[in-house]
């Protein structure tokens, strides 16, 4: 693409996008406490992998406050 058409598309892309958000401002940020309350459950969902899920976590042991990990080195 020439680089002249690039300059004009990007100005006419901001252009758009100024008239947009003037126009629509009152609805987009009306939505924004809904979309916050809609990030938590799915932040919840697709974050659990990080920390290896439920159930792998090392054995405790109770008496002596040591892990699995501990007793076998000594």
């Amino acid at each position: 693409m020439d680089r002249r058409f690039k300059i004009t598309l990007a100005i006419f892309a901001v252009i758009a996008l100024f008239l947009l958000w003037g126009e629509h401002k009152v609805h987009l940020l009306g939505a924004l406490p809904w979309l916050i309350l809609l990030a938590c459950p799915l932040m919840h969902i697709f974050m659990h992998g990080g920390h290896g899920g439920h159930g792998h976590h090392d054995q405790h042991d109770p008496q002596h406050g040591k892990t699995g990990d501990q007793r076998d080195g000594q």
